[in-house]
Formats: structure tokens, sequence, C-alpha cells
């Protein structure tokens, strides 16, 4: 099949709407002045690119700008009137600064006033899922959902995750985007690291720093054919995408441009162009004297003759999360008007690299095919390519491979959580069916609670203390558990290592260097507290960053931020890129940290922690945790080539969603059902054939009750259930990882792990396993995971026969 955009949705510095901002654009018109929403007071500077749009009351600026250009998207490609199942309608946004504006006043609150006078309510959104969870109650669309945040790539990798959902078939319509806010955390970080322009930015050319913007852009992204027979003109086509790592620092690039090259070259391949046919880059082009060294340099190591290259950035500043998305909007109205935007800013100043970089005037020329380049901290390379819909009926590469599909298989997992440090602990406490979470931690103002805390001295043997020092808790956490999965399973050789991809998922992380940041800050009274050793480990995708750095992962590189899911997000999305042969090996790391900051922000929402520990099924609250897994999924082929154990094979997939909003549920269960009927489905079984359900339940009525009902609605109920967080806690992200664990442990040695607390099943969950657990074949388990906010991903395991 082949993707066609439909719909376009923009807000930046220089329009509330893609129209507006292509206008001005166009005219190569610069939004960057005085900005008014965020306190530049003491910055480098007090310029941005700042939208014309007004903060709504008591609502995150990350929510209005989000609804408002999703709902143009959706408007624009007349979705309402196509007819199509809102359960088959994705939404996949990428962000890095989600609303950390509201959780900056949190912490301000309770540096200056203390906890309890704290305003709880900032926090409601503080995952960073919530904005996709808030687009689709706002636009009553329930299909599968996932947040992507590789930092500055994040909206290119989420368009990336939206092809993935088309070319496998998994849903019908995608809306994509990404979308961030100015901040003070991004101001403040910037001007640490000495990053921004004075002035307005100049990229390719003066080269003095960037220019912070922000905005949202969104796309309707649909088959081809499905979009012809409803009558909507293609504006363009999504026609590949590529992903690389550079494994070589936190905040700067490889300096010789390799994995911004191999990103490129990827995205040609899967959309099957060569560098010849590329008419135009829309340039990552910060601003920055690094990248506009460096950039060039990758896309003359690619491109023999390079095409023109402009900077949208110079015009809009950089939006952050968002920069790929709103570049993709920009690019699909450039290749259907047939106009190159310009650079602005330049100022007369030839560029030093001689690329054609279009200065300060927009070109009429005939525009095919667009490159669109993303590149983040961490190493994180994205590009994108963007044709004209019309140039062929050929679907591309990528699409015909994912229709076909490869087996996908599970060679290796280990996990750390709790007080159990090790992946041996880990085996020992699950089959003791003892929680792993005594520790008692204080909580200002509302007294000590019980919490799965982690020995952070006790899992750092075996990580270079060099790259130790940088790390955040999460990363801490990330790392150690891939040096388990190296100690189980042997580690790759170098070559190996390098090929290797890395998705990297949490729920609710960074949490610590976020909060060590806000409160430099906040004591300081101004930027003079902005840490720059914090700044980096701030962006959700530090660890998948330290952990590639570490290990030399240098294929494709994604993170998932998407709550309770998070980690079947990653796996699922591993699984596709494996299965359509964009990758032979990925490793999927997840992790969470429980640190004294999440408590305080859960302890004020009555009845959702326990003194009393986790009891499934049973009520009273849950216990928050700390955990990590690092599982590595391969191709058949590969496995068979690397002589790998294979634990699993990956069966089925079931993504859904429901309408219920930030932190909501649908507590009829039936949107989580279809979750598990669709996994049970794609794996071509039946619930008979399911020898162990991993639930999700963790002690809160609302979604255990909500768990019962998808268990019954998709004939589950009465097959052998285990609450793994009876044990390890609410570990978020991890918990399906952990979960996951226990299923191919289940698979291996024929024993149902018990739920800790439970001596006899309840009447309306008679498959439930009691404390203790028991013998019982299992050829074939389902894991269950959800997020706050209505998204549900099943995951079905089998026992492999080759």
């Amino acid at each position: 099949m082949r993707i066609v955009i439909t719909g376009l949705g923009m807000i930046s510095a220089v329009g509330t709407t893609a129209d507006e901002c292509w206008t001005a654009i166009k005219a190569g018109r610069s939004g960057v002045g005085e900005v008014s929403v965020v306190d530049t007071t003491g910055l480098i500077t007090s310029k941005g690119g700042q939208s014309a749009i007004v903060d709504e009351p008591g609502v995150d600026r990350c929510f209005t700008l989000a609804v408002k250009a999703a709902t143009e998207a959706i408007e624009h490609g007349r979705l309402a009137e196509a007819g199509y199942d809102p359960a088959r309608v994705a939404v996949v946004i990428g962000s890095s600064l989600g609303t950390s504006r509201s959780a900056e006043q949190f912490h301000e609150q309770w540096i200056k006033q203390g906890l309890r006078k704290a305003d709880g309510r900032l926090l409601m959104g503080y995952a960073l899922h919530s904005v996709a969870d808030l687009v689709a109650e706002k636009l009553q669309l329930t299909g599968p959902r996932s947040t992507l945040s590789n930092a500055c790539a994040a909206g290119a990798v989420a368009i990336g995750y939206a092809s993935e959902l088309l070319w496998s078939g998994e849903a019908d319509v995608v809306l994509v985007g990404g979308v961030d806010p100015l901040a003070g955390l991004s101001f403040n970080g910037f001007h640490s690291l000495g990053a921004l322009d004075s002035d307005a930015c100049s990229p390719y050319t003066r080269s003095a720093g960037l220019n912070l913007g922000e905005g949202a852009g969104f796309l309707l992204l649909e088959n081809a054919d499905a979009a012809a027979r409803r009558g909507v003109p293609a504006i363009a086509e999504v026609a590949g995408y590529g992903l690389s790592a550079d494994a070589y620092h936190l905040t700067a690039p490889d300096p010789g441009g390799d994995g911004a090259s191999r990103a490129m070259a990827a995205a040609l391949r899967s959309a099957g162009h060569t560098v010849d046919q590329v008419d135009y880059i829309n340039g990552h082009g910060t601003g920055t004297p690094t990248n506009d060294k460096i950039e060039p340099k990758a896309i003359r190591t690619l491109f023999k003759t390079p095409p023109p290259v402009s900077s949208t950035k110079s015009m809009i500043g950089h939006t952050l999360g968002a920069a790929g998305a709103v570049e993709a909007v920009v690019c699909a109205m450039a290749v259907r008007d047939g106009i190159l935007p310009p650079t602005a800013n330049t100022g007369g100043l030839a560029a030093p690299s001689s690329l054609d970089i279009v200065p300060e005037k927009a070109r009429h020329e005939a525009i095919d095919v667009v490159v669109s380049n993303s590149f983040a901290f961490g190493g994180n390379n994205a590009a994108l390519v963007i044709r004209n819909a019309a140039m062929t009926d050929t679907p591309p590469p990528a699409a015909v491979a994912a229709a076909v599909g490869r087996d996908v298989v599970i060679t290796g997992i280990a996990g750390i959580a709790g007080s159990a440090h090790s992946h041996a602990e880990l085996l020992e406490t699950l089959a003791s069916g003892e929680p792993a979470y005594r520790e008692q931690v204080e909580v200002e103002g509302y007294g000590s609670r019980p919490a799965g805390t982690i020995d952070y001295k006790a899992i750092a043997a075996g990580i270079n203390p060099a790259v130790l020092r940088k790390m955040d808790p999460t990363s801490r956490l990330a790392a150690a558990a891939v040096n388990e999965l190296h100690r189980v399973y042997g580690k790759p050789s170098r070559q190996q290592a390098e090929q290797t991809g890395l998705i990297f998922a949490t729920g609710l992380a960074p949490i610590t260097p976020v909060k060590d940041f806000n409160e430099g800050i906040v004591l300081a009274g101004g930027p003079s507290g902005a840490n720059p050793k914090f700044f980096p480990n701030t962006v959700v995708n530090a660890a998948a960053g330290h952990v590639a750095i570490l290990h030399r992962f240098k294929g494709i590189t994604a993170t998932v931020c998407a709550g309770g899911a998070s980690a079947l997000s990653a796996l699922h999305y591993a699984y596709r890129l494996i299965s359509r042969g964009a990758s032979e090996r990925i490793v999927v790391v997840v992790a969470d940290e429980c640190p004294d900051a999440l408590l305080a922000g859960h302890v004020k929402i009555p009845g959702f922690l326990s003194d009393k520990g986790v009891h499934p099924y049973g009520g009273g609250g849950t216990v928050l945790a700390a955990g990590a897994v690092a599982v590595v999924l391969e191709s058949a082929k590969s496995a068979k080539e690397n002589e790998a154990t294979v634990l699993a094979k990956v069966a089925g997939f079931g993504l859904t969603g429901d309408d219920s909003g930030i932190s909501g549920l649908r507590q009829d269960g039936s949107a989580w059902g279809r979750s598990m009927t669709e996994a049970v489905r794609t794996a071509g079984l039946t619930p008979d054939d399911i020898g162990l359900v991993a639930a999700a339940a963790m002690g809160r009525e609302v979604v255990d009750n909500t768990e019962i009902a998808a268990l019954r609605g998709s004939g589950l109920d009465r097959r052998p259930v285990t609450a793994t967080k009876s044990i390890f806690g609410e570990t978020y992200g991890s918990a399906p990882g952990l979960a996951l664990l226990a299923a191919l442990q289940s698979i291996q040695d024929g024993f149902l792990p018990g739920t800790w607390g439970v001596d006899v099943a309840p009447d309306e969950l008679p498959g439930l396993v009691p404390q203790g657990g028991r013998p019982g074949p299992v050829d074939h388990a389902l894991v269950s995971s959800f997020a706050y906010g209505g998204s549900y991903l099943s995951l079905v395991v089998s026992r492999w026969e080759s």
C-alpha cells in the first residue's frame, strides 16, 4: 500500500493554521521576536518563536496547541465524512516537553510552600502520553495510540511509527503529529549549554546558536486507494523513513556525520529512491555551530551533488519535539506547490559548506522527492522521505516487505525490580512469590509509604564509571538491565552491536533530573541555577543515548513514553521493524525510577497508594516501585545464524484505545477486551489456547475491575491468570516487561506463578492463580497492559518450534 497525506494542521510563530504558516514561510518571513509566555530574565536572549495562540485558563499550553492543530488536520482531510470506524483510527504524537510548564509550576509551589500546598491538579497531565489521550478524547478516536519522545526527532519518529501501523494494516488512518510549547525548562536548559542565539538565528551561515520556537504539526495519513475512493486529494505521500544512533555523545553529534548519513540512506532505501532522485532536503538546520558543520558533511557524504537544502527553523525557531512533524507539514506543501522554502536571516552571507541553502527567497521548482532531517540529543537521527503522490503507483519497498512479514523471536530477557538487584534475584523473587517492595520512603508531610526502591550502588557494577557519572537514575536502571541481559545471554560482538537497534521505553521518566533542574532555578531565583549537568538527562531519550554509547548500538533507535503500556508499545515497534526487514536485531529496554517525587505526585490522589502491599482484584491501592527490563528481539533467520536460544515467538498483538481522556479508563472494559481478542486472533489462536494471562492488575479497583470485564469479554477470565504487580509493585512502563518475563519463564519451566496475597481465586475471576503458584503447561501466554487515559496493548508469545 501507499500512504498519502490528506489533511494538514500547523501552528507556529508565523501562523495559527497550515495555510497561514505556509504563506509566511514562502515569503521568508521570520516569526522570531520577543517572548512573553516564558520569563526570559537573565537569559542569553529574550527572543523566540512564540505563536499567537492565547493560553486557555487552567489548560496547559501543550494541550491547546495540539488539539487545535490536530482538529485542523482532520477537518482538512474531511475525516468526519469518511465513514471510518473510530477504532481503526490511530493517534500517534511526538513530544519532548509535553506539559512541562505545569510541572514547573508544581515544583515551584512544592519548593516554596511545601508539598501539601502544591496544587496536585497541575500534575494531571504530567505523563507525556496525556496529550495523545486528550486529542483522542476530543476527536473521539479509539484506535491504537502511542507517544514517541526522541527529543528533537520525536515528531519525525512518530511519523515513522504511524507508517508502520498503516503498512501492517493495524490502522486504516493515523492522525500523527508533534507538539511542544515554549517553556522555562527548554529556555534555561539551552541557556545553560550556551546554545541560544541572542538574535534571530542564522542556520548554515552565521551559525551562532538556535532560537527556541513552539508549535504543533499534524498530518492525516491513509491508504492512497481509500483516499482516492472517497475523493479526497492526496497532498503528498509518505514513502519511507530511516532511524539511526550515533552512539557517540549525549548532546553532540558524531563529528563525521555518519549516523545522520545512515538515517538518510535508510530512508531512501525504504522508499525505493536513489540519492540522485532527491529534489530538496529540509535540513535539521538549527543554527548551532556544531549542527551547521556536521549536517552538511553528512549530506555531502551521501550526495555527490547535493540538492538544495534549507532550514525552516530560520523562520519559526526550533520547535523541539514538534519539529519533525512541523517540517513534514512544510515539506508536504512544498511538494504540492512546487516551491522550495527559503533559509532566512542569512544576512547576505554564503554558506561555508557551499550548499545551496535557498537564501532569503523561495524558488518555484518541480519537487518530486524530499528528504526531511531531524537530529536529537542522545545521537538520535531520523529522516523522512515525502514525495509527489502522482509520481508513481508503485508501493515503496518498506510497504511491500511489511505486507509479507517475517517471524520475530525473543532470544533474551533480563530484569531488575525493587530489592531484586540482579536477574537471578528477580527470578528468585518470582519463584518465592514474596514482594520486592519492602522499603519505607518518607513523603514530606504525609508520613512514610512502602515502595520498591533500588540501591543504585548495587546495580552499578560493570557500568563504565565515566558514563555512569553522567547518568540519571532511569539511565542507570536501563544500563543495569542491559548488563544483566549480557551476563545471562552473552555480549554481542562489536560488529553485531553496531548493527543492533535500540528502542527505549519509559512510563513517566525522567523525574529526578527534571525536578533537580527546576529546583536549581527556583532556589537561585533564575537562570544562574540552571545546571548544565542535569539538563541533558531531562529529555526522555537520554537513557537510550547512554545505553547506545555504552554498548555501541548504532542501529535503529526510538523512544516510547506511553505510560503503563510503554513496554508493549516499544516491543510492538521493534516487532514491526524486524518483521519487515528494517532490522535483524533490536534490544528493547524499558525502565522507570521510583524517587520520592513520584510518591509525592501520587500521595495526593485519594486511595491511590497502599500501606499494606499490592492485592490485585482486592482493592486497597498500589505500591510504586522501580524496575527495568531488557529484551532481545531478532528475526528467526538472525537467531538461527547467531545460534541464539529462542525463548518464544512473538505471535500476536492487540492495540486499542478509548476516549476516556486524561487519566481515564472506560470501566466497561470493552476497549481493553478488544486488545486481548485482537492479540489472540492475530496469533491464530482461540482463548482456550492461552495457558497463562500475565495481567496488569495493581490493587486499584478502577483498574482491576476494568481488567476483569476485559478478560470476561475476551473469554479469558477462566484461563490461568497471574498478577505480577503483586510481587514487583507498580513499575509503570516496565511492568508489562516484568509480566512478559514471568510469562516466558512459565513457557520454559511449565510453572504458573502465583499472585501474592491471594489464597483463593475470587468468584469474579476464577482463573486467578493463588499465592504459591502451581504446575501447568504453557504453550501460549498473553501479556496485558494499559495506560491511564485509555490506551491498551496485549501481546501473545508462543513456544517456538523451528
